[in-house]
């Protein structure tokens, strides 16, 4: 098949062509990077060099493809985030149309079931609803909170000698390995599916209490303790330690309150996967959060 793929060489998409390119499928990666040329040919994929902005561009490289795997990059730098990911969404809409491409697969996210009340995700809800106006199957991979968000927590650690957030230690997290996403998106993108569906995709899920004494643990602070701060003390954290931009801080503490009460996993739970992906967080913490963590 010919699939084209959005995400540049990202933690998802260049495991995913690897994958696919594998099983004999002509894959074209759509980058921003032109200095990602290389790296993608080297692959045994095609470069396409454009921007997500850019509605010709994105219908020319979804010409004559029998998929396309579509995805919103992070961009920090929105001032309006919500804005910005629905608008990524419509260009993928508008290209899509115009490609007459038949099938995509569009990476979500859990929580997107919801309008509001999720901080970043709440763009994703809008994506996926512009997809599903569409005349195409779309299956929506909705992946649950990726492990390397933790990366996040490593300057608290080394800073404070503390793990925290606005949610308390005994709320849990649903999260996933980005290799186990590629998995899924691989595997759907080879289906023949029809209309619209959603699956949910997840690694594992664990305490707040339970996640810290393993990431604790593998950077030798076993009784790392975790500490459950206000919204407006999450909010300083982010924004004074230069971690996020203010209006993008404000989104998480958002995102941080519906992990508190629990409004993030309600449909989740009623639609789980029946396999959880294989790489688990004592994987994650041993072969990149430590040496991350030690190389600081």
């Amino acid at each position: 098949m010919k699939i084209t793929l959005t995400g540049s060489l990202g933690n998802i998409s260049k495991p995913l062509a690897e994958i696919l390119i594998r099983a004999g499928h002509d894959v074209t990666i759509i980058t921003s990077d032109a200095g990602k040329k290389t790296a993608i040919e080297a692959l045994g994929a095609r470069a396409a060099i454009g921007s997500l902005t850019d509605i010709p561009f994105l219908t020319n490289s979804f010409k004559g493809t029998d998929i396309v795997y579509t995805m919103v990059p992070y961009n920090f730098g929105a001032t309006d985030y919500r804005k910005y990911v629905s608008g990524i969404g419509g260009n993928y809409a508008a290209a899509i149309k115009a490609s007459k491409v038949k099938r995509v697969v569009n990476l979500s996210s859990i929580g997107a079931h919801l309008e509001n009340g999720t901080g970043p995700i709440a763009g994703l809800h809008d994506v996926e609803q512009i997809l599903n106006q569409l005349d195409v199957a779309v299956k929506h991979l909705r992946a649950a909170m990726f492990y390397i968000n933790f990366f996040f927590d490593i300057p608290l650690i080394k800073g404070q000698n503390i793990m925290g957030n606005n949610y308390g230690k005994e709320a849990r997290l649903v999260m996933v390995h980005p290799r186990d996403i590629a998995e899924v998106a691989a595997y759907e993108l080879q289906q023949s599916f029809t209309g619209k569906s959603y699956r949910y995709v997840a690694s594992e899920e664990r305490s707040v209490s339970g996640i810290v004494k393993i990431l604790g643990s593998a950077v030798g602070k076993s009784e790392l303790p975790w500490v459950q701060f206000t919204n407006e003390q999450t909010f300083a954290g982010m924004t004074v330690s230069g971690i996020m931009p203010p209006a993008i801080a404000n989104l998480y503490v958002e995102l941080g309150a519906a992990v508190d009460n629990g409004i993030l996993w309600e449909d989740y739970d009623r639609n789980k996967p029946e396999i959880l992906g294989k790489t688990k967080l004592a994987d994650f913490a041993k072969e990149a959060f430590a040496p991350l963590y030690h190389s600081r």
